[in-house]
């Protein structure tokens, strides 16, 4: 076993890999950017080297820097994590150039499993089944048109060096598929640098299942499947093992193909082989195609050590050391049910806009596993992907894991910043969902309902005015003479102002009149009762933002009585950042006509391209950012005319 390792990433899978390493005896090395030299990783790591800027070309893709940064500090390996180098077969290459260990599959098998196309020929000569499709060199227009005729529609375009949904397209009709490929083309080029595409049939009622695989270099194991297909926009979003409805005769079919996938190419460390599965008539044998081999540990992997109670991180290392496959095949088995559900700094009813923010609290309930990378205090970067942690539960049964889900997810307590938490909530409870019948569509049916954003009852209200005013900050020994004191408070909650009214009745009790109706509350220092009732809710204070966590989490800004309102100015005139980014494209000029809904911009962040459109109709006055230009939160880059002018 290695003694001293150094882990080539940042955040939560950082944090994962240290604590297994820890608990082997191991000690760990982290690396960090100018925007985590304060984070969560820095912190837990034996040892800390700085790398470069926060922008991930400067630091963590800098392959160069992190391989001195082990040899410096003794680290006989380098765990690359997932994301970043972790499938750059170059970076292997240099690795072990170095004369350091690399832990995970060797630069072959990176490469042949990394162009999508190359890896389905592949797969079709090892007897795993592929979806029927285009996955030649020709790359002209007019030739890929007349294959998705021949395919028949509709039909999916992939970037062949893809992944996380970057550079595909699904095209229903031919007359949509020159804008479509050109799109997908772009798309890949940016985040690639390769616009190469292939073209697949695309199933009509899919499911997303995957099988985790295990090698050494010459045997391999699988242990078993995981279902992905709660997505959107093929991110996934809830991940499950095993896979509802899955049959045995299913699972030994999938299993064997991924471990004829792994053996294949020689596979060492962990892997995922990901399937799409036809889902419209239940789970068949025959009713299964592979579509991409991930050569890393998977985001999703910890629902998979629920059911087997291995640790994969472990595997990972001991294998990379030169020790052979733990177990055999016949020993592994599954127990119980396990799900995944990923938190992200984002504004779900905004179209999951990713967010930013400082975490002013952060905190996870008890019977749940977080694998987070940030602690209250830390900052959610724009540089960074904005996820904050991923909750996994584990049941005897499908249904007693997805109530605890969400249990587990209206108990998760954060402030700083909105989450997709609601919406996760929501989407454990969803009927089609609770019922196991799923499949990728299943999200986008059900958006309007799943997006909503919780809107605070009178009671959670209520509870943010005593809050706000710090009467719920301990036990109020105060008195009125001759008769109660009231006060009166303003508050902001998604958009409407609130007025409340507050009657100080004695210590700890109290009376607030807001929206028309009034709700009585005591509050002892440790439990609160609204109307008589014992109530869960919890709040936090940071400033002027006041959270109340009650199922959902409340967020209220507080009006100083001082604060002057904000003017109009031109509501609609001007087009903004959103968020802190790179102005990637910019599509108007001054004197332009545009229509409500046209692109005027695209702003790269979180590792995603957003286009800003026009919010109506008008003529642009004048353009204030430049394509390639850095830009922060609220920058103005398109100015309207005056509707008047």
């Amino acid at each position: 076993m290695f003694t001293k390792i150094l882990i080539a990433n940042r955040g939560e899978i950082a944090c994962r890999v240290m604590e297994t390493a820890h608990k082997l005896g191991v000690k760990t090395v982290a690396v960090y950017s100018d925007a985590d030299a304060n984070a969560k990783h820095v912190a837990m790591a034996t040892q800390a080297v700085h790398i470069g800027s926060a922008a991930p070309a400067e630091s963590y893709l800098r392959g160069d820097l992190i391989i001195q940064a082990a040899l410096d500090t003794g680290a006989q390996a380098i765990h690359p994590g997932y994301g970043f180098l972790s499938e750059n077969p170059e970076f292997v290459d240099a690795v072990e150039a170095a004369g350091l260990a690399f832990i995970g599959p060797s630069a072959d098998a990176i490469r042949k499993m990394g162009l999508k196309d190359a890896a389905k020929v592949l797969m079709e000569d090892a007897g795993v089944p592929v979806v029927p499709g285009y996955h030649g060199a020709e790359q002209g227009a007019a030739f890929l048109a007349e294959r998705a005729v021949e395919i028949g529609y509709p039909v999916l375009i992939k970037a062949v060096a893809g992944g996380g949904g970057k550079g595909m397209r699904l095209v229903e009709r031919a007359e949509d598929f020159a804008d479509a490929l050109a799109s997908a083309q772009g798309e890949a080029t940016t985040a690639f640098g390769n616009p190469d595409v292939l073209i697949e049939k695309y199933v009509t009622q899919p499911r997303h299942i995957e099988v985790q695989v295990f090698g050494d270099g010459r045997r391999a194991v699988h242990l078993f499947e995981r279902d992905c297909s709660l997505q959107r926009r093929h991110q996934k979003v809830i991940e499950e093992a095993p896979a509802p409805g899955m049959t045995p005769e299913m699972r030994e079919a999938m299993g064997a193909a991924g471990v004829r996938a792994a053996e294949a190419i020689g596979y060492k460390g962990a892997g995922t082989v990901e399937f799409i599965v036809d889902g419209s008539d239940g789970l068949q044998p025959d009713g299964f195609w592979f579509m991409e081999m991930n050569t890393r540990l998977q985001v999703e992997h910890p629902v998979t050590e629920a059911i087997t109670g291995v640790d994969l991180v472990e595997w990972q290392l001991r294998v990379a050391a030169g020790e052979d496959l733990p177990v055999s095949q016949e020993a592994l088995g599954i127990s119980g049910h396990a799900f995944e559900a990923r938190i992200y700094a984002e504004d779900v009813p905004k179209g999951f806009l990713p967010a930013t923010g400082t975490l002013s609290h952060l905190q996870f309930p008890e019977g749940a596993r977080a694998d987070s990378g940030v602690r209250a205090g830390d900052t959610i970067s724009p540089w960074y992907d904005p996820m904050i942690a991923k909750l996994v539960v584990h049941r005897p049964s499908r249904a007693a894991a997805l109530r605890q889900l969400e249990t587990a997810l209206r108990k998760t307590e954060v402030a700083g910043t909105v989450t997709n938490i609601s919406f996760l909530a929501r989407l454990s409870a969803q009927p089609d969902f609770v019922r196991g019948d799923v499949d990728t569509g299943l999200i986008a049916r059900h958006l309007e309902g799943l997006a909503e954003a919780p809107v605070a009852c009178t009671k959670s209200r209520s509870v943010a005015a005593v809050a706000a005013m710090g009467l719920l900050d301990g036990v109020q020994s105060g008195f009125s003479l001759w008769s109660p004191l009231t006060h009166a408070i303003t508050m902001v909650h998604q958009g409407d102002q609130i007025e409340a009214r507050v009657t100080v009745l004695g210590a700890g009790r109290y009376q607030v009149a807001l929206d028309g109706t009034q709700h009585d509350l005591r509050w002892d220092g440790a439990t609160l009762w609204i109307d008589e009732a014992k109530v869960g809710a919890t709040w936090t204070r940071d400033a002027q933002e006041l959270t109340v966590f009650w199922s959902n989490g409340y967020v209220f800004h507080v009006i100083d009585p001082l604060e002057r309102e904000e003017e109009a100015g031109a509501v609609g005139n001007v087009i903004t950042a959103p968020m802190p980014g790179l102005v990637k494209a910019v599509f108007a000029e001054a004197g332009q006509a545009v229509v409500s809904g046209d692109r005027l911009a695209i702003l790269e962040a979180m590792k995603m391209e957003h286009s800003l459109l026009a919010a109506r109709d008008g003529v642009v006055a004048e353009v204030l950012a430049v394509a390639g230009a850095q830009v922060e939160d609220g920058a103005p880059l398109v100015r309207l005319e005056d509707e008047d002018a």
